[in-house]
């Protein structure tokens, strides 16, 4: 059995796959990144890392595969619970254990396990049809004054003779009205320069992250099967399910046997087998939802399961 190619469809769709006696396998969102020397640019994405501690079957997995696999719930846990033990037979033995698309585990000199994610996939769908790419720097010219000093633009004589007419005040306007349209159009072409380049450069950098978009990179081999929920309004992701029932009076039936025990029991809708569901409650908090689980299956119901769905 592909452990790893369940585990990886499931990443796509929750932030925690628990693999029962063997660890955890997270996800969480890191934003977009911008490498400042090479000039390349990183689509968000789901960071993945591994948990060794976390080992409490939530049902996750093993209801996952008896879908995809048409097999009863305690067939796909028994095949889970043989490749785990085959997973840590290698692991003791010095082996690296490569889990396609995940990552890698290793056991380090204390006896840990360590994680080396895989960056070959990108998990998050929000993401979808983004890629890596590199664009160059901008790059801008310093263009040099045009405008030099008025000695040099219109030297101007005058004469003693020019003096005494006074005819000099003529020049001397003629002058500075020639300077002043200059400077002008010196500035105004000046202006005009940066403006072209300035454009030109920002339409070859649109160009050329255009050519750098490629096809999204997500592939699902084996798509999570579609699942329509038509409930009222839930409080919580975590839902410990008691049963299901075809006919509807029955799983009301159930909800008050349960509220009667102490449970805040209630409906949470009909799945794609068309069964209308009952949990024994729903929570917030994934802890504090299998500390739950783990009680009602020792006191009230063995077959109770953990079911992780948003349901708003």
């Amino acid at each position: 059995m592909q452990l790893e190619t369940y585990i990886s469809d499931l990443l796509y769709r929750y932030e925690c796959v628990t693999v029962p006696n063997f660890g955890a396998f997270l996800s969480q969102r890191v934003p977009a990144t911008v490498h400042e020397s090479t000039n390349a640019f990183y689509p968000p994405k789901k960071q993945l890392s591994f948990n060794e501690q976390i080992q409490t079957n939530d049902g996750l997995l093993a209801n996952y595969i008896a879908d995809a696999e048409k097999i009863p719930f305690e067939a796909a846990t028994l095949k889970i619970s043989k490749r785990v033990k085959s997973l840590k037979s290698s692991l003791i033995e010095g082996e690296t254990l490569s889990l396609q698309n995940i990552g890698d585990l290793k056991l380090n000199s204390e006896g840990k396990i360590e994680f080396n994610p895989s960056y070959h996939l990108n998990y998050l769908t929000d993401a979808f049809g983004l890629s890596q790419l590199v664009s160059p720097a901008v790059t801008r010219e310093v263009y040099k004054e045009e405008a030099e000093t008025i000695e040099k633009v219109i030297p101007l004589t005058i004469t003693p003779e020019k003096r005494k007419t006074k005819s000099y005040f003529k020049y001397a306007a003629i002058a500075l009205i020639a300077l002043t349209i200059g400077g002008f159009g010196a500035s105004k072409h000046y202006a005009d320069s940066v403006a072209t380049h300035n454009q030109i450069a920002q339409e070859e950098a649109n160009n050329q992250l255009e050519n750098k978009i490629q096809e999204a990179t997500f592939v699902i081999s084996n798509p999570l099967p579609a699942a329509t929920l038509n409930v009222s309004k839930q409080s919580g992701n975590y839902h410990i399910v008691a049963g299901a029932f075809r006919v509807e009076e029955n799983c009301d039936k159930k909800v008050a046997q349960l509220k009667q025990e102490g449970f805040k029991a209630r409906k949470i809708g009909v799945n794609k087998y068309g069964l209308h569901q009952v949990a024994y409650a729903s929570f917030n908090d994934r802890n504090e939802a299998l500390r739950e689980l783990n009680s009602i299956r020792n006191n009230n119901n063995d077959a109770a399961w953990l079911l992780v769905k948003d349901l708003n």
